[in-house]
């Protein structure tokens, strides 16, 4: 389980086919990052919830399923990119943002930015129309792992707000029109929605 709440960014370094069914992604970590990182631990990448398979200093590497590389914007990375990196929260933590599982639901494209000083405003496009009816205003949505709040709707975009310590501490500092965020809904609200829509069908 993640909070949504990035604690740095990790610097992309390949992704490499293995077989039919997975393929091998690797990352360089930040120094502060690594204390105390094992095999097997759970690390969010780009919102991502991926598992370590192999530790080397500061070079982490995990293994993508065929469904995580279809989904999500991992397949697009290239070496050098920046990545958002939260290591999974331990109990007694503080939740600063909200609960998030790491299961990337569909991509959403930015189609407008609006940068002004330290703060900026995106407009996005779910990639998938029918994950619309669980956006909400002033709802949660985790994207690129971040834990945001929706800003207003319009038809079937909307609008998010970066203030100015999510810009810096984020990869959000680099994206801009055309780019694919990852995008994980909130849990609560799926669950609402579904049950509403499947009494109503009966």
């Amino acid at each position: 389980m993640f909070t949504g709440i990035v604690q740095g960014t990790a610097t992309f370094l390949y992704i490499k086919k293995i077989s039919s069914m997975y393929y091998e992604y690797s990352i360089q970590m930040p120094d502060f990052l690594l204390k105390n990182i094992q095999v097997g631990n759970s690390i969010s990448n780009n919102g991502c919830c991926l598992t370590v398979v192999k530790i080397y200093k500061n070079i982490v590497i995990f293994n993508l399923i065929q469904e995580t590389f279809k989904k999500t914007n991992l397949k697009f990375l290239k070496k050098g990119d920046q990545i958002n990196v939260e290591r999974a929260s331990k109990f007694g933590d503080e939740i600063g943002g909200h609960i998030v599982s790491g299961h990337i639901i569909t991509t959403a494209q930015i189609i407008n930015s609006f940068k002004k000083e330290n703060t900026c405003t995106f407009l996005l496009k779910l990639k998938k129309k029918k994950i619309m009816k669980y956006i909400f205003y002033k709802g949660f949505i985790c994207l690129d792992g971040v834990s945001l709040t929706v800003g207003k709707i319009l038809d079937n975009n909307f609008y998010i707000h970066i203030i100015p310590e999510t810009l810096l501490s984020t990869n959000f500092f680099y994206k801009d029109i055309n780019y694919f965020c990852n995008v994980e809904i909130d849990v609560f609200s799926q669950t609402i929605v579904d049950t509403c829509i499947k009494f109503m069908k009966k």
